[in-house]
């Protein structure tokens, strides 16, 4: 079991608070867009609801790759040395 998952299965209030901004995020129509295909490309590969992986977006398109591999990389822009500024109230609206 990963750190965050036993932080959250401990901490009621930190859970809660984490589904109110997931579905905030995740009810975005752009969100929305991107996993409608998402979906639509895992049943043309055979691999949806059988847990065969996610699809990563890359330079050739939608490319089969592990969940951890995924899901574990940190996104360009918190890197050190980004351009790109990120704040929690222009991702959040808070």
């Amino acid at each position: 079991m990963g750190k965050s998952t036993s932080y959250y299965q401990k901490n009621s209030a930190a859970r809660k608070k984490k589904a109110a901004t997931d579905k905030k995020i995740n009810s975005r129509p752009g969100q929305r867009k991107k996993r409608v295909e998402l979906v639509k490309a895992r049943r043309k590969k055979g691999i949806y609801g059988k847990g065969g992986g996610d699809l990563h977006h890359s330079k050739k398109g939608l490319v089969r790759e592990s969940v951890s591999k995924n899901r574990g990389r940190k996104e360009k822009s918190r890197l050190k040395g980004s351009k790109r500024k990120w704040t929690k109230k222009k991702i959040f609206g808070t």
